[in-house]
């Protein structure tokens, strides 16, 4: 390898870190060619983890690996969501979680990279594309392996459950979660709820905030959040509660 190449193979690894995927494409915007890209890989510095993703020679990387060159090289709003990013925020110790599954939600326009989709994380990743919140709001950084990346704050995180509910998330689960939430920033939960397109997360939302007795819930403004019209029936055989004018689980409504 000539000294050139050999110049920008070391700038390439001092400046990104260990464990996450390299983009194709990225790497071509920066100056690195599909030839040098080759080379680089021909010498065993990188290997291919499927077409248009690199990663270092025997790296170890993981989902969140992935996640990191979604955010930051291709510019996706794709994230750990749900109870997926109440993991890893601490916020869902309490509850059996399973090592085999992550949640990650993107904005309804964006489409994940087929290298993302079939690698093998060593998990389940389930994803979902959505328009019920604006991908770019609520979210916060967390550190991983020496990367950081976005994942949901906990406000968001639970709205998302509860969009995933009750089809895919029960929905007593969410209210386990949400009893754990006793410290969220009503301005930060204002602001979800007035952009919030989901009329049944909204009044989920506030239904469980308000059985779990969290002072936060009487810092809002409940004016400027559009909670729809006409009652919500989320199952069959449950109760109806009027204030919400949503029909839950009968052990959900005598929960708590």
């Amino acid at each position: 390898m000539n000294t050139e190449r050999e110049s920008k193979l070391n700038t390439l690894l001092s400046t990104q870190p260990s464990g996450v995927v390299l983009s194709s494409a990225w790497l071509t915007d920066q100056g690195y060619s599909l030839d040098l890209q080759k080379q680089y890989k021909k010498s065993h510095w990188f290997e291919s983890i499927g077409t248009g993703a690199l990663i270092r020679h025997g790296d170890q990387v993981d989902y969140l690996g992935g996640i990191y060159a979604l955010q930051t090289q291709l510019g996706l709003f794709v994230h750990p969501a749900a109870k997926t990013a109440l993991s890893l925020q601490g916020k869902a110790h309490y509850l059996e979680l399973s090592a085999k599954k992550a949640q990650v939600f993107g904005g309804k326009d964006e489409s994940l990279p087929l290298w993302f989709k079939k690698r093998d994380w060593g998990l389940t990743v389930e994803s979902k594309l959505t328009s019920f919140l604006p991908p770019d709001l609520g979210l916060v950084e967390v550190e991983h392996k020496g990367f950081k990346v976005k994942i949901s704050s906990p406000a968001r995180a639970l709205m998302e459950c509860l969009y995933l509910a009750p089809k895919s998330q029960p929905l007593m689960e969410v209210f386990e979660l949400m009893e754990g939430l006793n410290n969220l920033r009503p301005d930060k939960v204002q602001k979800l709820l007035e952009v919030c397109t989901s009329v049944k997360v909204k009044r989920l939302f506030l239904y469980l905030a308000d059985k779990a007795d969290h002072e936060w819930l009487n810092y809002l403004t409940l004016d400027k959040v559009n909670l729809g019209s006409g009652k919500r029936s989320l199952v069959s055989d449950g109760v109806y509660v009027s204030k919400y004018q949503i029909t839950v689980p009968r052990e959900l409504e005598a929960a708590g």
